[in-house]
């Protein structure tokens, strides 16, 4: 063995003894072979593996594959087949009979910088190091600010929703001492997925990505999850750390206001039968997401159809579509999934569509995951964290430069640069595929706005639906509706037993709560209506002290990963915003307006550089207020913004000292 690192036990692999030979060798010949080199370099613990087979690979920088789509090179991350086989062939040798527990633990950040290089077959920069090793779930996150001083009993917060941001605060919160409630609006936990039970809901950011860095799940049945499987993932992380007794279901916040006086925030709320009462919390986090509210277009005539009108986020499960005349309106992720879904099932579907979304074809998206992987993920020792590492590598910031403009390319292109100019034609190809024979069909497909102006969506089986002859494709909206039907805007008169509103959601970030700030201005004043919502970090509003705003203005992380990950890097800084009140003896901390407004003009003139905002790319879209500012994305790469979330920043901050301290507090200092 050479190069040997020394080993540990990995307490999620199995020993030789228990481990089923023929499921090991079964998921060696079909398990993806980047992750097993991994993991048998962990197994063995040498290291002359990855220079060996990092050898034979063609290491090329982040983003540079779709310069190369179309020419003879493999996609990137992709081993040749000469090197499969003999990793393939190494694994029997190495694992079969070998002890799966006593493996090479984490590697110092030097090895596993060239371990994640040759997993990726990309050049891994040292600043992607603690980030990919919390992100894969290599190490929990870790804790910036020192914790000297256990949070006293009085400290207590207020997380509003149980969602997936929520359960995370709920998780973390309590792991750092704090004493806290969840108010959730409806009668379970999930959020997005309690809600969208609409026929095909799923994820479209890969399962094995898109979930906590801290828990990890092999037994994903599908690459892209469907809304129920998340919704049970969320069930049973809420059941693993004990949530339920700190959530209170079936409970709105209906306000909170804060009170100088006493430094706390006073939250009013009102419970399923209507009772009101008020909660006092040190701090409040706001896990409402930033799409909530169902977008029930203001059509004349909604109200007078005869049949069935149902939106998306308020599906009915024992709504019967069979033989049924159905209309949808929209084109979105939403709508593809659910026009795939229900084809085979209704009388005629007509899909009314103002303005189509670029979509590209991911054979995933529908894609079960092979018993072989899921027993690999959940048995060779670090598989599972490799594998989540190449999930996240390739879907993260490798697309950063997808959006930005490149001003010379642009001028003389429809696209917005050469790297933005692959994934049009991606998707124009894939129109080309599909409907090479119908070229008015394609034409109604075809977006007039640069690629990732608005979500680009992945095709669960939508293209291959509308090529079915009782299905219809109107390039149109609705310009009314009567008891029997939808005239459009383009004067057409479609029948209909039952109309699907798959129009999305209104962007509230967290002004639907009337939100009372220290000198009595709402937060929906200071973001005028909600329309221009600007926050510290997408997380801090000044005026607004010991409030912290989740999936906030200008944080989402709209070129790569997911949710998710915006998720856990503000969870993670909140609570470090908390435990930095207690160590340094302060009630609250406010943003500095200044600060405020330099963090603001960074974004604008990051957002300037990108197709959301540049001239020739605007594109009418939730990711953009009525002004035509870009309130949703995140300017930053997603390492950027990690890093900024680490820690709070004292000169960005003002503090209000502790004049008195609490009993309670005391006892825990002493």
């Amino acid at each position: 063995m050479t190069n040997a690192v020394s080993a540990t036990t990995h307490s999620g692999a199995a020993d030789s003894a228990s481990v089923d030979e023929a499921a090991l060798r079964a998921a060696i010949a079909n398990c993806d072979p980047a992750p097993l080199l991994m993991s048998l370099i962990h197994v063995t613990g040498d290291l002359g593996l990855l220079e060996e087979f990092g050898s034979r690979l063609e290491i090329s920088v982040p983003g540079t594959h779709y310069q190369t789509a179309n020419s003879n090179a493999l996609p990137a991350g992709v081993y040749p087949a000469d090197v499969v086989a003999d990793i393939r062939e190494r694994a029997v040798e190495l694992l079969v009979g070998s002890d799966l527990t006593a493996v090479m633990g984490v590697p110092p950040d030097e090895v596993f910088a060239d371990m994640a290089r040759v997993a990726t077959s990309q050049v891994v920069d040292d600043e992607f190091v603690p980030l990919l090793l919390e992100q894969a779930g290599f190490v929990s996150d870790r804790r910036n600010v020192p914790v000297t001083v256990a949070p006293p009993a009085d400290f207590d917060v207020i997380v509003i929703g149980a969602g997936i941001t929520g359960i995370n605060a709920a998780i973390k919160l309590g792991e750092a001492g704090f004493s806290y409630t969840v108010f959730e609006a409806r009668s379970d936990i999930g959020g997005t997925w309690h809600r969208n039970l609409y026929p095909g809901a799923a994820v479209d950011t890969p399962s094995h990505y898109y979930s906590y860095s801290f828990e990890l799940n092999p037994e994903w049945t599908r690459y892209y999850p469907t809304g129920p499987e998340y919704q049970r993932y969320l069930l049973s992380v809420v059941d693993k750390y004990s949530l339920r007794e700190h959530i209170r279901l079936n409970t709105e916040v209906v306000s909170a206001t804060w009170s100088e006086g006493d430094q706390r925030w006073q939250v009013v709320i009102r419970d399923a039968a209507g009772t009101i009462s008020t909660r006092s919390a040190r701090a409040v986090v706001s896990a409402l997401g930033m799409l909530n509210a169902p977008n029930i277009p203001d059509v004349p005539g909604l109200d007078t159809f005869a049949g069935t009108v149902v939106h998306t986020a308020q599906w009915d499960p024992a709504l019967d579509l069979a033989g049924k005349k159905v209309i949808v309106l929209g084109t979105g992720c939403t709508s593809v999934q659910v026009v795939a879904s229900i084809v085979d099932q209704v009388a005629s579907l007509d899909v009314v569509a103002r303005s189509p979304h670029w979509i590209v074809p991911e054979r995933a998206v529908v894609n079960d995951v092979a018993a072989e992987q899921r027993w690999a993920l959940a048995h060779l020792p670090f598989y599972h964290e490799w594998f989540r590492l190449r999930s996240y590598w390739f879907a993260s910031d490798n697309l950063y430069r997808l959006p930005r403009v490149d001003p010379e390319w642009a001028a003389t292109h429809f696209s917005a640069s050469a790297e933005n100019d692959m994934v049009l034609r991606n998707a124009q190809k894939y129109l080309q595929d599909n409907f090479a024979d119908d070229p008015e069909l394609m034409a109604k497909l075809t977006p007039d706005f640069r690629p990732y102006a608005k979500r680009i969506v992945k095709d669960p089986g939508f293209y291959a639906a509308l090529k079915r002859d009782h299905v219809s494709l109107h390039r149109a909206s609705f310009a009314e509706v009567t008891a029997d039907g939808v005239r459009t805007t383009e004067g057409e008169f479609l029948e209909a037993d039952v109309i699907i509103l798959a129009t999305g959601f209104k962007l509230q970030f967290t002004t639907a709560i009337d939100i009372v700030g220290r000198d009595g201005r709402s937060l929906a004043q200071v973001w005028d209506g909600g329309e221009d919502p600007r926050a510290y970090l997408g997380v801090q509003v000044s005026g607004f002290p010991n409030l912290f705003v989740t999936s906030g203005p200008n944080s989402g992380p709209n070129h790569g990963a997911g949710h998710n990950i915006t998720s856990e890097e503000q969870v993670h800084y909140i609570v470090e915003c908390l435990q930095y009140l207690i160590e340094n003896d302060h009630q609250s901390m406010d943003v500095r307006p200044e600060a405020l407004a330099e963090y603001n003009a960074r974004v604008d003139e990051a957002l300037d550089e990108t197709v959301w905002m540049h001239p020739g790319g605007q594109v009418n879209s939730y990711y953009r207020n009525s002004a035509g500012r870009a309130v949703v994305p995140c300017p930053w790469r997603l390492v950027d913004y990690w890093t900024m979330l680490r820690e709070p920043h004292p000169e960005d901050l003002t503090f209000v000292d502790a004049t008195v301290r609490s009993p309670a507090a005391e006892a825990v200092r002493s």
